[in-house]
């Protein structure tokens, strides 16, 4: 039976801050601040609209976030300026080291998909701008559940749509909260932690790995199963 792998897509195959370039040119030295805080309301809002039951699609999300941040930066960004930024978001570029890890994959030892909040239609676009479709089985979104990682629901739901089993599935992520979701439904996990800044949580779970990047993935998994 071929392992199966869960890639997380935002943040882990693909930078999110790809936006960064025209945020400098819409609004200069508060850029970086503004795009992490993009970031940290876009899965705060996720977080809690699953928690309410009122699911509203990821890239709502997206654009909320962008509107709350706006208001906190007093940027006063105006709607053409945040379509282009919105749209920028749907042509996001992978990660240096995604097409050297995906490439070393070998398909007759693992089924690979991604995983993620986003819509499908999102994430497959995603895929194929950043010129990684190729790597793929499928994709699976939780918006067909109407609600977010890391509900255990969603982690369920991957398993059924791949035909997998906890205990041969692998979710990679660079998401603390995607990893942690992942081992309370009984996933193996690799946390990718590239700039080793980001901190896990502590809960007093730990990743089954800890990789720096995605270079390796293969040999770090195939060696764990040896």
């Amino acid at each position: 039976m071929k392992t199966t792998l869960a890639f997380d897509v935002y943040g882990t195959l693909i930078n999110t801050q790809g936006v960064l370039l025209e945020l400098q040119n819409l609004i200069g030295d508060q850029a970086l601040a503004f795009s992490n805080l993009w970031r940290e309301k876009q899965l705060e809002y996720s977080f809690r609209k699953g928690l309410m039951e009122s699911y509203q699609h990821f890239g709502i999300c997206t654009q909320q976030a962008l509107d709350y941040c706006d208001a906190f930066f007093n940027t006063q960004l105006t709607d053409q300026q945040k379509t282009a930024l919105l749209s920028i978001y749907k042509v996001l570029p992978a990660f240096d080291d995604v097409i050297t890890g995906l490439s070393r994959l070998s398909k007759e030892q693992f089924a690979v998909y991604a995983f993620s909040n986003g819509l499908q239609e999102s994430v497959e676009n995603l895929l194929v701008h950043a010129k990684i479709d190729q790597y793929f089985d499928g994709v699976v979104s939780v918006d067909d559940l109407k609600t977010f990682k890391p509900n255990p629901k969603v982690y369920e739901y991957f398993l059924s749509q791949t035909q997998s089993t906890a205990e041969n599935t692998w979710l990679i992520s660079s998401n603390n909260f995607d990893v942690l979701g992942a081992l309370n439904s009984g996933f193996n996990t690799v946390w990718v932690n590239r700039t080793k800044k980001q901190i896990l949580d502590p809960w007093g779970d730990q990743p089954t790995i800890i990789a720096d990047d995605l270079s390796s993935l293969a040999e770090l998994i195939s060696g764990f199963k040896d």
